[in-house]
């Protein structure tokens, strides 16, 4: 396809989301189930207008998905409405670890003794498909800032800190293939990759979210009040708090997430948000309207709730680019076989009872467990960490069975997951 068949395409796949928002909100599809159609049509599985290979365009494709996951994770840090505390988030802490490492070790399992993958592929490809999507699974995530709804709640905070939790074992898989260093060593790996990757993200993004969130704080007070590009700023942590967090050896995306919670958690107790019954912070909508309205407002604006209409934005673009990308990376005919079972095995076994094992004894309800470990949206972080894996150096056969599989079970969780969420949802809602 030519530059000007590409502006197009996503030219009328915008328009139209755009205007028929809220026929999708009442049908029973999600919009990624859309891209993902057009995809395949027009990509090698039907009529072969564009075809995308993921090895060989891996790099582009590493900095696509990382940008839509960046901006994704700050989009469902500064929703967070319930303060830090480890009774509230409880439930989510144990999805983000406890579940997703199950996950890993049971996809592991599976492809070792049932697809005979070597044990460092099979941990790879654990990785891989463990953590739930960010990017696509919007319609099961909290819906804005201040959403009191508990499962929404667990899953927008499982998937803003598993893709961070997750890493590891994709360098894990890595380190046992051989891949970037000698030999395993796993005493370094655990106390390296896992305890400090885990514990400077926390410490690098709550710092950075919560100075930002004063300092915007005290300019915006200050006579004469100071202007603040709010998105601008917004972009800038996350850049600056990925970058910083990468550098000393920490999880970026663990510590973008915990800047944006910190950032937002920080404004709201600045500005005197009240808490409800439950403690959940909630702005005061009518006083951040007046400050937006008059300048001589005393009452200053949050960078947090000015960005995040900017970002949501931003996550649309990135779905509907990056879902048509891969239904032209897939080809239908070339689907490996192992894709349906690994498929299987994962929606139907690994993740159910890895939600259901890791939330025992948290207060957590049957009901609640069963439905929460059915909804594991793979996506946009999954495809990342495939060509993350790539760019590493992964043998190219081994890249390519990885590939076929790692797609096919996000194309099917696209679809499956996107036609069960909204009744199961909608019921959780009605209860």
């Amino acid at each position: 396809m030519s530059t000007n068949q590409w502006f197009l395409l996503v030219g009328l796949l915008m328009l139209a989301r755009g205007l028929a928002a809220t026929t999708i909100s009442r049908s029973p599809f999600t919009s990624a189930i859309v891209y993902l159609g057009v995809g395949l049509m027009l990509g090698p599985s039907f009529l072969n207008l564009f075809h995308f290979d993921p090895l060989e365009q891996s790099a582009l494709l590493e900095m696509l998905t990382q940008i839509a996951l960046l901006i994704s994770l700050f989009s469902a840090g500064i929703k967070m409405p319930v303060p830090f505390k480890l009774s509230r988030w409880n439930a989510p802490l144990r999805m983000a670890w406890i579940s997703m490492t199950l996950t890993v070790g049971l996809v592991a399992l599976f492809a070792h003794y049932v697809l005979h993958m070597p044990a460092g592929a099979a941990v790879l490809l654990g990785g891989i498909l463990a953590p739930t999507d960010p990017v696509l699974a919007t319609d099961v995530q909290v819906r804005h800032a201040g959403d009191k709804d508990a499962l929404r709640f667990n899953l927008t905070c499982e998937a803003g800190m598993n893709d961070g939790s997750a890493f590891p074992f994709v360098l894990l898989g890595l380190a046992m293939l051989g891949i970037g260093t000698p030999e395993v060593n796993y005493l370094h790996w655990f106390l390296v990759d896992v305890v400090w990757g885990t514990a400077g993200a926390v410490a690098v993004g709550v710092l950075a979210g919560a100075g930002l969130a004063r300092l915007g704080w005290r300019l915006r007070i200050v006579k004469p009040q100071h202007e603040i590009l709010d998105d601008l700023v917004a972009l800038g942590m996350i850049a600056v708090v990925f970058g910083a967090a990468s550098m000393i050896k920490a999880s970026g995306y663990l510590a973008v997430f915990f800047a944006a919670v910190a950032l937002r958690q920080t404004e709201l107790k600045l500005a005197g948000a009240p808490k409800d019954k439950q403690g959940l912070m909630e702005p005061d909508v009518s006083k951040s309207k007046a400050a937006h309205d008059s300048d001589t407002n005393d009452t200053p604006m949050v960078v947090s709730a000015e960005a995040l209409v900017f970002k949501e934005h931003l996550e649309r673009l990135s779905e509907l680019t990056l879902v048509l990308l891969l239904g032209g990376m897939i080809s239908l005919r070339d689907l490996p076989f192992e894709t349906i079972g690994v498929a299987a095995f994962l929606f139907v076994i690994a993740r159910p009872l890895a939600v259901y094992v890791g939330l025992m004894g948290s207060g957590v309800g049957k009901r609640m467990r069963c439905v929460t470990g059915w909804f594991g949206v793979r996506g946009i972080g999954s495809i990342f960490y495939l060509v993350f894996a790539i760019e590493a150096g992964l043998p190219p056969n081994l890249a390519r069975e990885l590939t076929g599989i790692s797609l096919g079970v996000i194309m099917l969780s696209i679809l499956v997951h996107g036609f069960s969420v909204k009744p199961l949802i909608d019921s959780n809602d009605a209860k």
